[in-house]
C-alpha cells in the first residue's frame, strides 16, 4: 500500500483542479474533514488540503479552457527532465515541460500512450503528501485504460514499474509496484476501461482512492453535499469495501475501506 517513504515510480502527490474552489473546499471538508490552506499569494490560487495538520494533497482553480475538473496523480522521480524525455521517446505526450515550483520541487505534466494524464514530481523542499493509507488520505490509485499490456510496458519504461496478476472469482487484476520492491509496496492497479460498466465509453484516466472507515456513510454524505455516487459501496473479496464518486464539479475519485491484513 501507499506510504510516505517515497521511492522512484510511487505516487507522491495528488491534486484537484476545480471550477469552483469555494464549493470544492466545502465539499471535501464536509466529506473527509479536510482543511484548506493557501500556498501563498504568488501561487495563482493554489492551496493545500490538510487533515489533522498533515497535507494530503493540493487544489487549484481551473478554467474551462484548461480542461474539466479532475484529480491528477503525481509519481516520484529523481529527475523530472530525464523522465519527461523517456516518456516522449516511448510515444507519451508532454502537456507541460519540466518546471521548477519555486524551491519546492520540479514537475511536469504528461499523458501516457492511451491518453491518460498524470504528473511527475521531483522533490525539492516538499517531498510529497505527508500522510497516506490513513482514513481521509490517499490509499490506492487505478488507471482505466483500453490497453493493459501497452500501459504496463509504457510505465515500466518511464517509471520502472513492475506488474503482477491477482486472480479473483470475477477475473484477474493487474497490480503495480515500484521497481525492485515486493508486494507490500503495491500502490495501484490497471483496469480494462471498456469492461467496467461504470467507466465504459469514457476516456482513459487515473482514479485516486482515499481511505475511509465507512464507504456507505461517505456515499450518503457526498450526495447531501451535492456530489454524485457513480458506483454504490460494494465489497470486493480480499480487498475491502469500495465506492466511486464525483464531487459537485464532476471530478472523479473513489473511497476504500481495506480489509485488515492477514498474518
Amino acid at each position: 500500500m501507499l506510504s510516505t517513504h517515497f521511492v522512484t515510480g510511487a505516487p507522491n502527490w495528488v491534486d484537484l483542479g476545480t471550477a469552483d474552489l469555494d464549493r470544492a473546499t466545502a465539499f471535501y471538508q464536509g466529506l473527509f474533514g479536510w482543511q484548506w490552506r493557501s500556498a501563498g499569494p504568488d501561487t495563482g490560487g493554489y492551496g493545500f488540503f490538510q487533515l489533522d495538520g498533515k497535507t494530503v494533497g493540493g487544489v487549484m482553480p481551473v478554467t474551462p479552457e484548461q480542461g474539466p475538473p479532475s484529480w491528477t496523480v503525481f509519481f516520484h522521480t529523481p529527475d523530472a527532465d530525464r523522465t519527461t524525455e523517456t516518456a516522449r521517446a516511448v510515444r507519451g505526450t508532454v502537456l507541460a515541460e519540466p518546471m521548477d515550483v519555486m524551491d519546492q520541487g520540479r514537475m511536469a505534466m504528461l499523458t501516457d500512450r492511451g491518453g491518460a494524464a498524470y504528473g511527475i514530481w521531483q522533490p525539492g523542499r516538499m517531498t510529497g503528501f505527508e500522510t497516506a493509507g490513513e482514513s481521509g488520505a490517499l490509499v490506492w490509485v487505478e488507471l482505466y485504460t483500453r490497453d493493459i499490456a501497452g500501459a504496463a510496458g509504457y510505465y515500466h519504461k518511464v517509471l520502472g514499474w513492475e506488474t503482477s496478476s491477482v486472480s479473483y472469482p470475477s477475473g484477474s487484476y493487474t497490480c503495480v509496484n515500484p521497481a525492485g520492491q515486493d508486494e507490500e509496496t503495491m500502490f495501484g492497479g490497471l483496469v480494462p476501461l471498456d469492461e467496467d460498466p461504470t467507466e465504459a465509453g469514457g476516456e482513459p484516466y487515473w482514479l485516486p482512492y482515499f481511505a475511509t472507515d465507512d464507504p456507505d456513510r461517505v456515499c450518503a454524505r457526498a450526495a447531501e453535499l451535492g456530489g454524485a455516487v457513480r458506483l454504490a459501496a460494494m465489497d470486493i473479496p480480499e480487498v475491502g469495501r469500495v465506492a466511486r464518486l464525483a464531487d459537485p464539479s464532476g471530478a472523479r475519485f473513489a473511497v476504500l475501506r481495506p480489509n485488515p491484513r492477514r498474518g
